[in-house]
């Protein structure tokens, strides 16, 4: 999303496309009847916790580690092959993502090499800081077009910008600029769709939405499927509103399918089930 002569607040004006308003009130009435089911208020915490599970491995099966829930509970090391490392890396930055929502408002960019540090679990040089011109992206799984390292530093400026200076943009609109931004740019050498997600859920829970992190929307993500994903993200990167507007859907579902997903917990929880 490029920002150059933009109106004062771009995203907002994003918040009015067609067919988005519709999507921003259904997410809200599912995240209230999440936070409405009478568990949530005796034991949240242990929603929360199982969503972020969840969340996570919702987020490495759109990054090539697609297991079952219960494998990434029996786990302990994931070191072992490519896809053990993805789903650590997306069971880290889950758990990283709750301590950066005081950064996040102020410096946006110190919070993404923070999640890539977290994500890359390396020394190498190229890790927490965005790529530079000439440096391959290790990202397989998503083949839109490039842009370069200068055209990534200029954006993900005005990005930064945005999100610093605030706005009245839905707070799901947000989330999926944000998202679909890092995704488009993949600022970084690797993991950038994992970071991508767990910046939108910061978003999401930082802006009050979803304050215990109980709609994980990599869940939905994942449910709605790889391929759903992807052409929901060339909507993102044709930069028309019907695209655009395609995507905060998109996006939108995602958040729904996350706090459906709660409520079955919080209802199994009821049951006595888990």
């Amino acid at each position: 999303m490029s920002t150059t002569g933009a109106a004062a607040d771009p995203l907002a004006a994003l918040g009015s496309l067609p067919g988005v308003p519709e999507s921003v009130e259904s997410v809200r009435k599912a995240v209230d009847r999440v936070y409405g089911h009478r568990i949530m208020r005796r034991r949240s915490n242990e929603i929360t916790a199982e969503a972020a599970l969840r969340g996570a491995r919702g987020s490495a099966a759109l990054s090539g580690a697609d297991w079952a829930l219960e494998e990434v509970r029996r786990r302990t090391d994931f070191s072992g092959d490519d896809e053990a490392r993805v789903m650590g890396a997306s069971l880290r930055l889950t758990a990283e993502a709750g301590q950066l929502l005081s950064i996040w408002r102020q410096s946006p960019l110190r919070v993404l090499a923070r999640l890539h540090l977290v994500a890359a679990a390396g020394k190498d040089d190229r890790v927490g800081r965005p790529r530079q011109e000439g440096e391959a992206v290790d990202e397989p799984l998503v083949e839109l077009p490039l842009p370069s390292a200068a055209e990534v530093h200029g954006r993900l400026e005005g990005l930064s910008e945005l999100i610093i200076a605030g706005g009245s943009a839905p707070a799901l609109v947000t989330a999926a600029v944000v998202h679909g931004e890092l995704v488009a740019l993949r600022p970084f050498t690797s993991h950038n769709g994992l970071i991508a997600r767990t910046a939108e859920r910061v978003v999401l829970v930082g802006s009050g939405l979803d304050p215990k992190s109980v709609c994980a929307a990599e869940v939905g993500h994942a449910e709605l499927g790889r391929a759903a994903y992807l052409a929901a993200l060339e909507g993102y990167v044709s930069g028309t509103p019907e695209g655009m507007a395609a995507w905060i859907a998109h996006c939108g579902k995602a958040v729904e399918l996350g706090a459906r997903e709660s409520t079955a917990v919080c209802e199994a929880l009821q049951r006595g089930a888990a």
